[in-house]
């Protein structure tokens, strides 16, 4: 159990870091093509300007993600060789597809995107873009199709233990795939929103009064206050399709013990496993039922009734579960106040140049707020199917490999240390580039010209 849980705690700690940089990629690279296309539309180098800023942001990202993810997958083999025993006949094809569906695009197109800009054509760097923006989301696709397949596996057929693929379609297709990907998709687009709204506020707070901030603020925030009613309306159907297809994942999000009608909506509790209740509740009356079962008096599980007959509990760990959910709400909650009184505020004083200097502060503390959000529901997501790693088919503990604890924890240490410079140094280079870009602001001539550095050539 030791070396289970260590495991488990490295593995946390690796996809926790990873996450951060695709989550920003994915939509990042959608906006850089929205700059490019709106300087090809009307010439404004402005909106060239701002490609030329974010696309190094992209770049840093994505070269982080890239090693983030290598050192991941190896943790298939030396701490988790029991699920590719298992279900390799699935998630290698999965993964070699994402290989050649989303990296054969992004390495081919990557060094155009980001050093072609002055050196080809400018319909080339334009393709380019769209092609490094679309294998991004290939990559999500694929990544979230094997994802989604663990939690809702669907066509294959046991074979003396070992899963063999029957229907591909159902695979890809399965149950909750549609859900997990457009939330995912959502998220990254706001992640994607609040960096920019964030960053574009922080180069207002030290002087940069410039149009090209002006124009990715407006952008940041329009963005934001479009995705994130999507985002609550697609997180009700993600709810209602884990609600289907594992209960007892819902009930631990609502702290919920007792199998009942007119169930509160928790805003606040201790969950006591020991006890099988909640301490110091405080909720809203009927607030699960509505929101789970669209009636006041609908039916939602219990954790109750998931222990096996020798007292056994079948559920996930409720209280990171039922908190993790709160963080990701209450963050998303936040986003949406904070976009809309951006929004609302930008149209009644007539501009970026209105916003109250407070708002703006808010705003570069909501820099990575779509961080928070997105690591909360992932920790949902993930913690809440277990003790499974994939449904129904492999326990998390069967899958483990037999290293020393003590192993596992040197190199989880390891780890979290380099972890821990990387993330300071990224936040850090980001700040950095921002203030350079405002300063060279400051020096740049106006004359309505573009400069040279920036426009493709045709």
């Amino acid at each position: 159990m030791e070396e289970l849980l260590l495991s488990r705690i490295q593995f946390a700690a690796n996809i926790s870091f990873h996450i951060l940089f695709p989550t920003i990629t994915i939509a990042l690279g959608w906006v850089l093509l929205f700059f490019k296309m709106r300087f090809n539309a009307t010439g404004d180098d402005r909106w060239m300007a701002a490609y030329m800023f974010w696309v190094k942001i992209f770049a840093l990202s994505f070269g982080l993600g890239v090693v983030s993810g290598i050192t991941m997958s190896f943790q298939f083999g030396t701490n988790w060789p029991g699920f590719m025993e298992t279900v390799g006949n699935v998630a290698g094809p999965l993964l070699a597809y994402e290989v050649l569906t989303a990296f054969f695009l992004e390495a081919a197109f990557l060094g155009i995107m980001l050093f072609g800009a002055s050196r080809v054509p400018n319909w080339l760097h334009t393709l380019a873009t769209f092609l490094v923006a679309f294998g991004t989301t290939m990559s999500a696709f694929w990544i979230l199709v094997l994802n989604s397949w663990m939690h809702t596996p669907t066509g294959f057929e046991l074979r003396d233990g070992i899963v063999h693929a029957t229907d591909w379609w159902a695979i890809v297709f399965n149950p909750s795939m549609p859900y997990r990907l457009v939330h995912m998709l959502l998220a990254s687009g706001l992640t994607v929103a609040f960096l920019i709204v964030g960053i574009s506020a922080y180069r207002r707070l030290i002087g940069d009064r410039s149009k090209g901030v002006r124009l990715t603020l407006k952008t940041g925030a329009w963005l934001a206050a479009i995705l994130i009613p999507l985002q609550i309306w697609a997180g009700d159907m993600h709810g209602l399709n884990t609600l289907e297809h594992q209960p007892q994942k819902v009930a631990a999000m609502e702290g919920n013990w007792n199998t009942s009608t007119h169930v509160p909506l928790l805003l606040f509790a201790i969950p006591n496993e020991e006890k099988r209740q909640n301490d110091f509740e405080i909720g809203v009356p009927n607030g699960a039922s509505l929101i789970l079962k669209h009636d006041p008096a609908g039916v939602v599980p219990g954790l109750n009734d998931f222990y096996a007959d020798d007292g056994t509990a079948l559920h996930p760990p409720v209280t990171p579960v039922f908190w993790s959910f709160r963080v990701m709400v209450g963050t998303g909650v936040l986003m949406l106040a904070m976009s809309w009184a951006t929004v609302l505020m930008m149209r009644r004083s007539g501009g970026v140049d209105g916003l109250n200097p407070w708002l703006l502060r808010g705003l570069v503390a909501m820099t990575f707020s779509g961080w928070v959000a997105t690591l909360a529901g992932w920790y949902t997501t993930e913690i809440g199917r277990q003790p499974w790693l994939v449904q129904g088919v492999l326990t998390t503990e069967a899958a483990v490999a037999d290293v020393p604890a003590p192993m596992v924890a040197t190199t989880l240490v390891a780890y979290l240390a380099v972890y821990a410079v990387l993330l300071v140094a990224y936040i850090t280079v980001i700040f950095r580039l921002a203030r350079k870009a405002s300063d060279a602001e400051e020096n740049r001539p106006h004359s309505g010209a573009a400069q040279v550095a920036l426009v493709p050539a045709e």
